[in-house]
């Protein structure tokens, strides 16, 4: 892990999750790089369907080049993984937590590695709030392919008024509507199409970077 203090997040606003299915067919790596030098502060290995030599390959080039360039690298699902690849934390569903409670997910991946939960609700918002997680993420907020649902805007407000640990809002996000999201005092917002699909993702990702620090006056 890198030398700063890895659980804390309060400068990580642009996060990225990394997933072919939802690319142009670039290699994963090369949107990588291309995010990074647009200035995305986490990045998230998303691969549900690749054999497990091919996620320890990948991984460790993307776990390598976000060592170099101060960015988090993120595991989805598996803090096994993580953990293998000193990767910075692990990021879980809520589908994850029928086979890794969060009080086990952290005893694999130790207690300086960065813990991350999804919610779709203000329900699960909740009681995610009391778990041991360093970020929530909360979504998905608009209409999205990854998700059959959305769930709006409506509690965004009070997910922000009740957070304990950073809040990462997810789903659909994009040029259009992240000035709604601003609005409602989101500072931190991940995405995947809208920048792993754009036709320059450098330019892209700086373009919500810079909207990111002037929405929240930093």
């Amino acid at each position: 892990m890198n030398g700063r203090n890895t659980r804390d997040l309060t400068d990580r606003h642009l996060y990225l999750v990394l997933t072919e299915e939802y690319g142009t067919g670039r290699p994963l790596m090369s949107v990588a790089e291309e995010a990074i030098a647009g200035g995305v502060d986490i990045l998230q290995m998303r691969e549900k369907s690749r054999p497990r030599s091919d996620l320890l390959q990948l991984g460790s080039g993307l776990a390598a080049l976000c060592r170099k360039s101060g960015v988090t690298f993120i595991v989805n699902d598996d803090p096994f993984l993580a953990a293998e690849l000193d990767a910075d934390g692990v990021h879980l569903g809520q589908e994850d937590l029928q086979t890794y409670s969060v009080d086990t997910a952290r005893k694999i991946i130790g207690k300086d590695r960065i813990l991350g939960l999804s919610t779709h609700s203000l329900e699960q918002f909740r009681r995610a709030c009391e778990l041991d997680a360093d970020y929530l993420a909360f979504g998905p907020i608009f209409p999205t392919r990854t998700k059959d649902y959305s769930i709006g805007t409506g509690d965004v407000a009070e997910v922000l008024r009740i957070a304990s640990t950073p809040v990462v809002l997810i789903g659909g996000v994009n040029t259009s509507n992240l000035d709604l999201l601003l609005s409602e005092g989101a500072s931190s917002v991940a995405l995947i199409r809208d920048i792993m699909q754009a036709e320059d993702v450098a330019s892209r990702t700086r373009w919500y970077k810079d909207r990111l620090k002037k929405g929240a006056g930093r």
